[in-house]
């Protein structure tokens, strides 16, 4: 399975990016994470993709958004109100069925990844 994130960039703080991930083949559940520099990587959203459902860490909440293209395979995150800690490298990744919710927001959740695409926010 490959998964190919793009959108990455530079923005400044308060702005916006747009993030894709187009999946070679659809998993139960797709998922954002990001690592910033000297962090272990972190949940961002999920998203189930036979439901209407989406999930969020807290701090992304109401400022960024996960969507999906049922036709393209392709799974979205937009970013608004970008703050400089949101600098990081995000990944996509697919992952397997759970009955926990709260096995979808762990990296365990996920056997396929993506390289990543960087985004950095400046102040």
């Amino acid at each position: 399975v490959q998964l190919q994130a793009s959108g990455g960039g530079l923005a400044q703080a308060g702005g916006s990016v747009r993030l894709s991930c187009i999946a070679s083949r659809r998993g139960t559940v797709m998922g954002w994470f990001r690592q910033a520099p000297g962090n272990e990587r972190e949940f961002v959203a999920a998203i189930v993709w036979s439901r209407p459902n989406t999930y969020y860490a807290g701090f992304v909440k109401g400022r960024f958004t996960m969507s999906r293209d049922d036709a393209k395979n392709t799974v979205y995150l937009q970013m608004n109100s970008l703050k400089p800690e949101d600098t990081a490298v995000y990944f996509c990744a697919r992952g397997r069925r759970s009955d926990s919710i709260a096995y979808y927001y762990t990296s365990d959740a996920y056997d396929d990844w993506g390289k990543g695409t960087l985004v950095t926010v400046s102040s």
